[in-house]
């Protein structure tokens, strides 16, 4: 059984805090830049394919485990995502569209622009 599901197994919901769970698995792979207290621990195991794939590499395993910490500290809610259940994820087909001509940071750069280009026009202006 691979890493990930078998350290999950021993995750207690509202049980669990942030020092069993370094403790278990070890500092997370990554956290979320918008919320402090969600823990992500990936793990990935692949294998090479036959000689006639030229060495390609096969995904074994592809697990991505997501934890939620409360702000005292304990685990309130754990997802493992594998290669199977990852189908099953639904994501957002709706899209944001922009005006880019009216954003800020079109504005700010095309100043920006327009300041550093004015020497120039200065400088080929004064050379006439």
């Amino acid at each position: 059984m691979p890493f990930l599901e078998t350290k999950n197994a021993k995750l207690s919901i509202n049980k669990s805090n942030k020092n069993d769970i370094v403790k278990l698995l070890g500092p997370p792979s990554t956290k979320s830049m918008f919320n402090n207290d969600l823990w992500i621990y990936m793990e990935k195991k692949t294998t090479k394919k036959s000689i006639f794939k030229l060495g390609k590499q096969k995904n074994l395993k592809d697990n991505v485990l997501v934890l939620e910490i409360n702000n005292k500290g304990i685990l309130v809610s754990k997802k493992l995502y594998t290669i199977e259940t990852a189908n099953e994820i639904k994501f957002a087909k709706q899209t944001t569209e922009t005006n880019d001509k009216d954003s800020f940071v079109y504005g700010f750069l095309s100043s920006l622009r327009q300041k550093i280009d004015s020497p120039k026009r200065l400088k080929k202006v004064k050379k006439q």
